[in-house]
C-alpha cells in the first residue's frame, strides 16, 4: 500500500501543504509545534478511525480558519484510490468524506481500504501500561482484519454501560434482577464472539513476536503472550461462539449476579480480559525492566504490521511519529531493519536516522505548519 498524493490545508496549522510521497521512506524533520504531528494526525484520519491524540471536531480546523481540507491518494494491488475529507465551522459535525468521489454517511466508512498502523511515544508504555490499552490494542488491531469487529465492539460496550447502570438500580431497589436476562443473553453472544477472535489473534501475535523478541534479545529471552479471560479457563480448539461459548458466558455471569449487584459493575467479561507477556516465563508487567518493556512495545506494532500484511495481501502504511527519538541506537536500527520494505512516514527533530538507504527516500522540512521538500 502506498500513498501517492497527499494535500492538507486548514487542518490545525498545516497550510496548503501538498507532497508527493516517496513510495518507501519519508521524513518529516521540524522543531516542536511546528505540524509535524498534525500531518501523521491527517494521514491516520484517512484510514477511518479516530484521531489517536484524541482531538475533537472543532479542534481539528485551525484556529483563525473556517475550512478544512484533507486529500489523499493512494494505491494498492488492485487499484488508485481518492479521499477527501472536509469540515467547516460551524457545522464540524457534519463532515464532507468521500472515496473515490462517492460521498460516505460517516468517515469511519473509510475503514479497510487505507490500511496504517501507527507508533506514537505513548505506544511505549503499552506492555506496562493499564489492560484497557493492550484491550484497545487487541481491538484494533483484529478489526482492521475484520471490519465488521468493530461495531461489534461499540455494541457490547453499550450493553456493559446499561447493565451497569441496571445493577446500581437494582441495589437501590429501583429494578428487579428478571430486567438483568435481556441484557445478559446479548452480552453472553457478543462476549463469547470477541473472546474467540481476541484469543486467535493472540496466538498469530505470539508466532510473530517470539521471533522477532528472540532476535532483538539476541536469542538471550523469550517472549510469550497469552490471552487472559476473566471468563473461559481455556478457548484453545473452540469455535461455537454461538452455542456453547455463549451459554458458558452466561453462566459465568449469573454465578457473578451477587457480587455485581454489591459492585455496582459487572466484574467479569471481555472489558476484563488482559493480553499477558511473559518473558523466560516470568509477568512482564511485574518483572520486566524499562528496555525490556520498550522492546515488546516495538515487537507488539511489528507484529500487528506483520500480521496485517498477511490478512490483507499488502503491506500497512507505517506512521512513526518522534517515536525513534525515544528509543537507543540499536532498537532504531532493529525498527527500521523491520519495515524497509514498507511505505515509511517518520516525523523527527533530528535528522541523524539510522537508514542505510537514506538516499532512497524523500526528506522534508516542516515550519509553521508548511513543508518544503529537501534537495539530497
Amino acid at each position: 500500500m502506498q500513498i501517492t498524493k497527499l494535500s492538507v490545508d486548514g487542518f490545525k496549522n498545516l497550510k496548503n501543504v501538498e507532497i508527493y510521497p516517496h513510495e518507501k521512506l519519508n521524513i518529516f524533520c521540524g522543531k516542536n509545534a511546528q505540524g509535524k504531528t498534525n500531518l501523521i494526525e491527517a494521514i491516520w484520519l484517512c484510514s477511518g478511525i479516530k484521531s489517536f491524540r484524541s482531538t475533537k471536531d472543532k479542534g481539528m480546523i485551525d484556529i483563525n480558519g473556517n475550512v478544512m481540507n484533507i486529500d489523499l491518494s493512494f494505491k494498492n494491488n488492485f487499484r488508485i484510490q481518492d479521499i477527501h475529507y472536509a469540515m467547516a465551522r460551524p457545522n464540524v459535525k457534519e463532515k464532507n468524506v468521500t472515496l473515490n468521489g462517492v460521498k460516505l454517511k460517516a468517515p469511519s466508512k473509510l475503514f479497510g481500504n487505507l490500511d496504517c498502523v501507527i507508533f506514537t511515544p505513548e505506544d511505549l508504555e503499552l506492555s506496562k501500561g493499564s489492560p484497557e490499552n493492550r484491550r484497545q490494542f487487541l481491538d484494533l488491531s483484529v478489526s482492521q482484519i475484520k471490519n465488521s469487529y468493530g461495531s461489534v465492539i461499540s455494541k457490547y460496550e453499550t450493553l456493559i454501560e446499561q447493565r451497569n447502570m441496571l445493577l446500581k438500580n437494582i441495589s437501590y431497589g429501583k429494578s428487579k434482577r428478571e430486567e438483568l436476562e435481556v441484557w445478559d443473553i446479548q452480552l453472553s453472544q457478543l462476549g463469547a464472539y470477541i473472546s474467540l477472535l481476541r484469543y486467535n489473534y493472540t496466538k498469530k501475535l505470539n508466532m510473530f513476536s517470539s521471533r522477532l523478541y528472540e532476535e532483538i534479545s539476541e536469542g538471550k529471552e523469550e517472549l510469550e503472550f497469552v490471552y487472559f479471560s476473566t471468563v473461559f479457563s481455556e478457548l484453545e480448539g473452540r469455535t461455537d461462539f454461538a452455542g456453547d461459548l455463549a451459554a458458558e458466558y452466561l453462566e459465568c455471569l449469573k454465578n457473578n449476579l451477587e457480587e455485581d449487584i454489591r459492585a455496582g459493575f459487572t466484574q467479569k467479561g471481555v472489558h476484563r480480559d488482559d493480553l499477558i507477556g511473559r518473558i523466560n516465563g516470568l509477568a512482564v508487567r511485574d518483572f520486566a525492566s524499562q528496555g525490556q518493556h520498550r522492546s515488546i512495545a516495538l515487537i507488539l506494532k511489528l507484529s500487528q504490521a506483520y500480521i496485517l500484511s498477511e490478512e490483507i495481501g499488502d503491506s500497512p502504511c507505517i506512521l512513526l511519529d518522534d517515536v525513534l527519538s525515544e528509543l537507543d541506537m540499536s532498537r532504531q536500527r532493529f525498527v527500521i531493519s523491520k519495515i524497509h520494505d514498507m511505505q515509511v512516514f517518520i516525523t523527527c527533530c533530528d535528522r541523524n536516522i539510522p537508514f542505510d538507504e537514506k538516499s532512497h527516500g524523500k526528506l522534508f522540512n516542516i515550519e509553521n505548519g508548511k513543508i518544503v521538500q529537501e534537495n539530497k
